[in-house]
């Protein structure tokens, strides 16, 4: 997508953030996680919650915008330390991708996954891992062109009360 600008995320964008989060939820998990959840998510609530992390953080986590010419926000991006329980470990983690469903396949998440991606193999870690859901196919095929792999770890992701199959992915950064 040209006139793409990947940058930090500020406080500011903490509304526009949540609704791409959001609608990023409700279209890509419709059929895998129970719909009355999906159609109870709360963008004002959400953005309060970006809002608190970012500010109160240590920092560790980086969160990135994509914004299309004109300012529109497009894209969101979260990554720092791999969380093994409490445990961080020398690896990095995406926590998060998630574009507005209109922007999907124009190369936005390409973007914000190659950013995240340097700017971690540039920091150190050698291994970046994701947690995805099982049946999402659309998703795990993305990840797989980007050189990420399932590596066998499985987790139930609990979502209303419902267990949902989450697989790890990982691949390797670089020197």
């Amino acid at each position: 997508m040209s006139g793409l600008l990947v940058r930090p995320m500020t406080a500011g964008d903490c509304e526009g953030v949540a609704a791409i989060r959001i609608r990023g939820w409700q279209h890509a998990y419709r059929g895998l996680v129970p719909q009355p959840y999906l159609d109870g998510l709360d963008i004002g609530a959400d953005a309060e919650r970006h809002r608190a992390r970012l500010l109160e953080g240590d920092g560790s986590a980086v969160d990135l915008v994509a914004e299309a010419e004109g300012g529109e926000l497009v894209g969101w991006a979260a990554f720092g330390p791999y969380r093994d329980g409490d445990v961080r470990t020398g690896d990095a983690e995406l926590y998060a991708l998630y574009l507005r469903p209109e922007h999907i396949g124009r190369g936005v998440g390409r973007t914000l996954l190659s950013e995240a991606t340097h700017r971690c193999a540039s920091a150190g870690p050698r291994r970046m891992y994701l947690w995805v859901l099982k049946d999402n196919t659309r998703a795990r095929r993305f990840y797989e062109r980007a050189g990420f792999g399932a590596d066998g770890a499985e987790e139930p992701f609990e979502v209303a009360g419902v267990a949902v199959p989450e697989v790890r992915y990982a691949r390797e950064l670089g020197g």
